[in-house]
């Protein structure tokens, strides 16, 4: 396959006239810039590279607006924890697919290509195992094959309910696996996402407060290279809880005595010390921010400036999909750090376009963080090829240059036109595929758990 775009965004910058070679497997195999159409398909005046989200819980899509209405004392993390806890009970394996379906057609329309799910909700109502122990993680990878988006899928460890080996809550008990049976649950896993085309997995223990270093020393063995992603240091309680426990800070904590690497994904690393931001940085590792959920959260915000001057890496993920925008979270990143420092453009280069840097930042860092060849338009990386809309109000009369930064800052969804993944076709006009049937078979189900 041959394409064919105006303007693209390469690894080296904005070229004019690109035309792209693609083999079977949708994989980049020569780029020439200065080219000609000839046979090759037209993408469009402006082309990127497709976004990968890299933290993702599907089934919490469904919850999004249930948990904005104020308790009686202050509201949390914690409280809105339990009512996701509440919510979770009323999911069927038929409904995480069809929310998932949702899920996955709405981050193709935004722009992402790649969704990074990190999955534990793993066991029926009362917390047993069902027949395939990893029924609910198929329904996921179920859901990815059929809207086209890739997948790398997250299978989460979690076995307690606070650190140093708590008994998980009743709330949890969907959640729960020890090392063995996880073991099986990652062997399953591994067969559903072999059927997803453009399909990788990972390990996710899902924090150091619902699993021990030893137990996440036994299960990294199951990763077999594959990404390693941990939630860590979100709440300052979870930081105080830690300190109480073994006198270290969680992100402290978790580099003193864990292999940390290029492998490693920490979600949110909200709170750190100056430095544990500089030493999380040299580790290699990528942050996995994810700024609406954790302002819709109050989680606090993460010292991104630092981080970056440290030669940090990192990517973005929508969450609990309280909303799905690309645009959104990368706006939300640079504008609490302006809203902090009370200063303009903080998180680029002088000189630099902060909307231009944050992304390519950002598809750089999720590419490495979920194990995915996208990390930008070149040789031998996939043909994820996000077609901006040059005649959008925020866009029109820019010239390439500027087009991700008025995307960034004055655009949202609509301004993307088409997206292809491995070069096949999933979203025309703004639309995916298969937009009204998925729609319709998720209504279904919240008209159904909401009666």
């Amino acid at each position: 396959m041959k394409f064919f775009a105006e303007s693209a965004l390469l690894a080296e910058g904005w070229s004019r006239n690109v035309v792209f070679d693609v083999d079977d497997a949708g994989l980049i195999t020569k780029v020439k810039v200065d080219g000609t159409p000839d046979d090759a398909m037209k993408l469009g005046a402006v082309v990127v590279p497709g976004m990968a989200n890299l933290h993702s819980h599907t089934f919490q899509r469904a919850m999004a607006g249930l948990a904005e209405r104020r308790g009686d004392s202050a509201d949390s993390f914690w409280t809105w924890r339990q009512t996701m806890y509440g919510f979770l009970d009323k999911l069927t394996p038929d409904d995480v697919q069809a929310i998932a379906a949702l899920v996955c057609a709405e981050m193709l329309e935004a722009g992402f290509t790649t969704l990074g799910e990190f999955h534990y909700l793993h066991h029926d109502p009362a917390g047993a195992a069902y027949a395939d122990i990893g029924e609910m993680t198929g329904r996921v990878a179920a859901a990815a094959s059929s809207t086209g988006i890739a997948l790398t899928l997250l299978p989460v460890f979690y076995a307690h309910g606070g650190f140093g080996g708590m008994a998980p809550t009743p709330g949890q008990r969907r959640f729960i696996n020890d090392p063995d049976r996880y073991a099986r649950l990652m062997e399953s896993a591994g067969r559903h996402v072999k059927a997803v085309p453009n399909g990788r997995i990972g390990v996710a223990p899902h924090s150091l407060r619902a699993a021990t270093v030893q137990e996440i020393g036994d299960i990294l063995p199951l990763a077999d290279g594959g990404p390693i992603h941990i939630h860590v240091a979100e709440q300052v309680k979870e930081v105080e809880d830690c300190v109480a426990w073994c006198g270290k800070r969680p992100v402290e904590y978790l580099l003193d005595s864990l292999p940390v690497d290029t492998r490693w994904c920490a979600i949110h690393a909200t709170h750190m010390t100056p430095s544990e931001t500089e030493a999380l940085a040299r580790s290699g590792a990528v942050a996995g921010l994810c700024p609406e959920t954790e302002g819709n959260l109050g989680d606090g915000l993460f010292d991104a400036p630092r981080y970056l001057t440290a030669g940090g890496r990192f990517g973005i993920g929508s969450d609990s999909h309280i909303h799905i925008g690309l645009a959104e979270e990368l706006r939300l990143l640079e504008y609490g750090q302006r809203l902090v420092l009370r200063s303009r453009n903080v998180l680029c280069e002088p000189g630099g376009w902060t909307g231009d840097v944050l992304f390519r930042r950002a598809v750089a860092g999720g590419a490495q963080a979920l194990g995915q060849p996208t990390d930008s338009l070149r040789v031998g990386q996939r043909a994820d090829f996000v077609t901006l809309d040059e005649t959008h109000p925020s866009l029109a009369g820019r010239p390439p240059e500027q087009m991700v930064d008025a995307w960034i800052f004055a655009g949202d969804k609509s301004c993307v036109r088409e997206v292809r993944v491995a070069g096949h076709p999933v979203v025309t006009e703004g639309r995916h595929k298969s937009r009204d049937p998925i729609r319709a078979a998720y209504a279904k189900v919240l008209t159904r758990i909401n009666g």
